[in-house]
């Protein structure tokens, strides 16, 4: 359908648009207009994907003198081919009313594991080793050297891609992973090369949020955006974690026995080019007095994860005279790792400011700030003149110099954590020194100053007021979207108490208890009998699941289940839960049903969707806080509460209750779809918890579903699935429109939004 929103003509490829869809839109233009940031919260499976792209790209044809630049952000590859696929939809559908000016070209970007055709490259088991084993055939002196020696093993599909220079073009259209292998396959080009080419030319581009958010990917990839750039964060509450993330190191006893290691390969390297070409180590020398921004003229394949710490001003200053010669520059890095291997050797956790860190560090090492701030581009400046290509090995000393980076670079949101051993498991040593941050808005803070809009969306922004504070900046628009239904196809219940009136709650002191084992067991015991297909359960922590489950099969609870449905279990190991996961589905499609446990906070909880009959229950075992004895948790608390006056309290609430809404939001993925939550702990009763869920599940949670019983609950469930049996009208009933058609929109144009609406 074609409509307009004010000046702009909105193409959208389906015949009808939910209302939410259409208010999404109108909230999104005034952002775009006012070329500022803006928060939006829209419930899971009501198009949110669609409606954005269809939007941005609407208004970028009905600017076309000045044609503003899509870049996505998702945050698995999963999420990336998925948003690719609906733009190709959108695409055929314009061009088919357009013509060849709505042609753009996006494309989605990945790591080279994802994308490398070599088949030789590929064979390495991780992604380090497969950029390690590209780097060694298309590095630049080895491709100088192969010229000389026709030994020398180069990539066909990186030296065609090379041969072709400026003629290496994609034509436009909409690539996914995918599609850029085959055409790279096909034309013999290498697809990493040629879709890190094409990134500047591209209308849309499609990747994932470390490319934006880690300033050492950001530096490289990012760097060529312009100002008018929309960025969209998808799937963004988990952002602050993220940002956090980005800028985060730790430092083991197998890390400095790494870098070790490397600073002696580096030594015998720096010997072996003294002897035998001692002119390079010259003109190295020579290129660092004169300041770091000489390297712009590095080939692509040369080009290293960019500094970590991002102030510009760095490259243009002279690089300190302590460090300029290699061989001088090995020996700080010695007495670096010499001082952090002492301050392992501790019995006691200590935390300290990056202030008295490096105070104390140029006092017993005699490393002063401006060192430290210049490792980590020494560092890949002595690579590059010493030609190391096997990157993945020289990971230890990358790690070490980008904790000096950042330690030296700054001076507040951040705390060093060293702890001896892990509280969980006290009797083992196992030191460990962290560089945590603290501050969101530090990673962040170049993309919202960078680009003129960004937009962050998700189902569970839930207080939507929290996210301006931790990422420090305002939004024009701010807004929580509810979910129209022609049903109420969504049943959210709290549950308090077993059938023997017992509380039940993951709270630490009732956790173990054996009659809160018991009547969790129960619930499911009694669900899994009354709800056909698919039920999924999450519980707090992996060691908590273990060990409910294994009390639940000495008691024969387990047992009962199977006799209903197959269980089966999210582990730590990626392949062996993507198997369980193959196995669950196919149990729900034969008619055995299904019963998956997994983990709020896991790969399950974040990705994976439980639509239709793969999900008819999600239960909810448990409120997920964090782990609240975590060192660098307090830290963070302690800053929140200092910098922003975020009470601790609140910001634990926040975080676990957007992780279940997180997990329960798994099992509604459309309109047409029904499911039922159970939040089965007795705190979900309390208002101060409940209220920080997203409005589309409170507004179905009605106040006789707050306090029930497992019985109470099971007959809820009964009667529920009874009136879901039942055949309804999809495009709403009793003058509430739920579907609406072109015509609709006109009306609305003409009346105003909200009559048709709810």
């Amino acid at each position: 359908m074609i409509f307009k929103i004010e000046d702009v003509t909105v193409y959208f490829p389906y015949d009808n648009i939910y209302p939410e869809q259409y208010e999404y839109m109108i909230e999104l233009k005034r952002a775009l207009d006012a070329k500022g940031h803006c928060l939006l919260e829209m419930p899971t499976g009501t198009g949110k994907t669609i409606a954005l792209l269809s939007l941005i790209t609407s208004y970028r044809l009905s600017r076309p003198d000045s044609p503003i630049k899509l870049v996505y952000c998702t945050r698995t590859v999963h999420e990336m081919e998925k948003t690719l696929g609906e733009l190709k939809i959108l695409h055929d559908y314009q061009v088919l009313h357009l013509g060849a000016q709505a042609k753009i070209l996006a494309l989605g970007l990945s790591s080279r594991k994802n994308l490398c055709v070599n088949p030789k490259v590929l064979a390495a088991e991780n992604r380090d080793s497969v950029d390690a084993a590209c780097r060694k055939r298309t590095a630049s002196w080895v491709r100088a050297l192969a010229a000389e020696n026709p030994n020398v093993e180069l990539c066909d599909y990186f030296e065609n891609h090379e041969k072709a220079a400026d003629n290496a073009l994609l034509p436009p259209g909409v690539y996914t992973l995918e599609d850029l292998r085959a055409f790279g396959k096909n034309r013999g080009w290498c697809p990493y090369f040629l879709a890190r080419h094409m990134v500047q030319f591209a209308n849309v581009i499609v990747y994932s949020y470390q490319y934006l958010l880690d300033p050492k990917v950001a530096g490289i990839i990012s760097k060529e955006l312009q100002k008018e750039t929309v960025v969209v964060f998808d799937e963004a509450h988990n952002i602050d974690n993220v940002c956090i993330e980005a800028l985060s190191v730790s430092v083991r006893r197998v890390t400095l026995e790494g870098a070790n290691r490397n600073l002696n390969k580096i030594r015998q390297d720096i010997d072996r080019f003294k002897a035998s070409d001692a002119g390079r180590l010259r003109a190295e020398y020579n290129r660092l007095v004169e300041g770091l921004a000489l390297r712009g003229d590095l080939s692509g394949t040369d080009q290293w994860l960019a500094n970590p710490a991002l102030p510009h001003d760095i490259l243009k200053e002279a690089v300190p005279g302590n460090i300029r010669r290699a061989e001088h520059f090995v020996h700080v890095l010695r007495r670096l790792l010499q001082y952090l291997g002492g301050r392992l050797d501790t019995e006691n956790v200590e935390k300290e400011s990056p202030v008295s860190f490096v105070s104390s560090l140029n006092s017993q090492a005699g490393i002063d700030q401006k060192t430290l701030k210049f490792c980590y581009d020494r560092l890949h400046s002595l690579m590059m003149t010493l030609e190391i290509t096997d990157t993945d090995e020289f990971l230890p000393i990358q790690t070490v110099c980008d904790f000096a980076t950042l330690v030296g670079t700054y001076a507040r949101g951040f705390s060093i954590i060293i702890e001896p051993y892990d509280e969980r498991m006290p009797h083992i040593p196992d030191p460990i020194l962290q560089l945590s941050c603290h501050d969101a808005s530090l990673a962040i803070k170049p993309v919202f100053d960078r680009f003129q809009s960004v937009v962050i969306t998700s189902g569970t922004l839930s207080p939507i007021d929290l996210y301006p504070r931790l990422l420090s900046f305002n939004p024009v628009v701010s807004r929580s979207f509810k979910m129209s239904m022609t049903r109420d196809c969504i049943c959210p219940m709290v549950l308090t108490r077993g059938s023997d009136q017992l509380p039940v709650s993951t709270k630490f002191d009732m956790r173990s208890d054996p009659g809160v084992v018991r009547n969790y067991g129960k619930l499911l015991v009694e669900m899994v009998s009354v709800v056909p297909d698919g039920v999924v359960c999450f519980f707090v922590s992996y060691s908590y699941m273990d060990g409910i489950i294994a009390t639940w099969n000495e008691t024969g609870i387990l047992k009962e289940i199977t006799q209903q449905k197959l269980v089966f279990f999210e582990t730590q190991d990626v392949v062996e839960t993507t198997l369980a996961l193959d196995n669950y589905r196919r149990a729900c499609d034969c008619g055995r049903g299904a019963v998956f446990f997994s983990v709020a906070r896991g790969k399950v909880a974040e990705g994976i969707d439980f639509d239709r009959h793969y999900g008819r229950l999600v239960v909810m075992f448990g409120v997920p806080f964090q782990y609240t004895l975590s060192k660098i948790l307090l830290a963070r608390l302690e800053y929140l509460r200092d910098t922003f006056q975020i009470k601790e309290g609140d910001f634990l609430t926040f975080d676990a209750l957007r992780q279940a809404a997180q997990c329960v939001g798994r099992v509604i993925r459309s309109k047409a779809d029904y499911g039922m939550m159970i939040f089965a702990d007795k705190r979900y009763s309390r208002h101060d918890k409940r209220s920080k869920l997203p409005g589309w599940i409170l507004s179905h949670l009605r106040d006789a579903h707050l306090n029930l019983s497992t019985d109470m609950a099971i007959h809820i469930a009964r009667e529920f699935l009874r009136k879901m049996a039942q055949p309804y009208d999809k495009t709403g009933t009793m003058g509430r429109k739920t579907l609406l058609t072109q015509e609709d929109l006109e009306k609305m144009a003409e009346t105003g939004v909200q009559d048709m609406v709810y």
